[in-house]
């Protein structure tokens, strides 16, 4: 064992170690040793995107060819849009919404729905894999904001995840080459049977270059279709006792003709004809120019109002 000075040495080299190690770390909490907060901005985060596309359409427009621009404000600031414009390959032209008046504000975070009639389909044209991204058919939307809006006018892609490009398209492709063969339409008269619970549609088909139909279409007179079948919808379906046709062969030279459809409710519950969006729109699936798929011959406003009173009245009687 030392002596009481050689201890006292001893001890004094230690304290001077412990002072020494204290100077060289900094201790626990000082702001050199701290983690950054969960969601603490950093000088590499990366800013508030811009205004984002996507397409949509409202069940009630499917008949009317109209489609929605829906537009997403991701900055942190209020933007007006006056005005935005999809380019597809698809369409002939663009397809255009304009504000009605100095332009539709667009708060942070919210999404808005910009309703815009498409314009004349490009036909015969490919249509996209499903199984392909939403961008598959390169619409892209340009979009006018107000100058006081303090951001730029972006071209961006156009997200489809429900392929509402391509579906209309389609169906509008599907109906230029149906008529150039004929014309499908309802009579606006409804037959409705003694006992109040059925009745009967008249699908009049008129071929384009049936004496009665002369420059009423651009029908060259070689075309032909066929009606493969004819199904219900929401809020019709066939009467088991006057089965629908099907395979009709239709000719734009041949004669006029009329398809009696029997009818009865395809539900009774209170809200088949409050909410009816699409019941009176019937899918007729035709085989025409290489192309198959379905026309929506809609109603009409007349016997519309009459399938919605016979609806209701054949309800009653179940």
């Amino acid at each position: 064992m030392g002596s009481v000075p050689q201890l006292l040495q001893r001890a004094a080299t230690v304290l001077a170690l412990l002072a020494a190690a204290s100077c060289s770390a900094a201790p626990a909490g000082t702001p050199s040793a701290r983690t950054a907060p969960a969601g603490a901005p950093s000088a590499s985060a990366t800013p508030a995107g811009p205004l984002t596309a996507a397409i949509n359409q409202f069940r009630d427009n499917y008949s009317k060819q109209i489609i929605e621009i829906q537009l997403t404000n991701t900055t942190d600031k209020t933007v007006t849009v006056r005005a935005a414009v999809v380019q597809s390959p698809l369409f002939q032209a663009g397809i255009s919404w304009t504000s009605a008046g100095a332009g539709t504000e667009l708060p942070p975070g919210q999404t808005k729905s910009l309703p815009a009639l498409l314009p004349p389909a490009s036909c015969p044209g490919p249509r996209p894999d499903a199984s392909e991204p939403a961008t598959a058919a390169g619409a892209t939307v340009r979009i006018q904001v107000a100058p006081e809006s303090g951001a730029e006018e972006p071209v961006t892609a156009a997200a489809d995840p429900f392929g509402v490009l391509a579906r209309n398209q389609a169906e509008l492709c599907l109906a230029q080459a149906a008529a150039a063969v004929a014309v499908f339409r309802f009579s606006p008269d409804l037959e409705v049977a003694a006992d109040g619970r059925t009745g009967v549609l008249r699908l009049e088909i008129m071929p384009r270059n049936h004496a009665g139909a002369a420059g009423d279409g651009p029908g060259d007179g070689s075309g032909s279709l066929t009606i493969d079948s004819i199904a219900g919808t929401t809020l019709l379906e066939e009467d088991p006792g006057a089965p629908w046709p099907a395979g009709l062969w239709v000719h734009s030279t041949g004669p006029a003709s009329t398809v009696r459809l029997g009818i009865r409710p395809a539900r009774c519950d209170p809200h088949a004809v409050a909410e009816d969006k699409v019941g009176t729109l019937i899918p007729v699936r035709v085989t025409v120019g290489g192309r198959e798929g379905v026309l929506k011959v809609d109603a009409g406003t007349q016997l519309r109002g009459r399938l919605y009173s016979f609806v209701t009245s054949a309800c009653g009687r179940q």
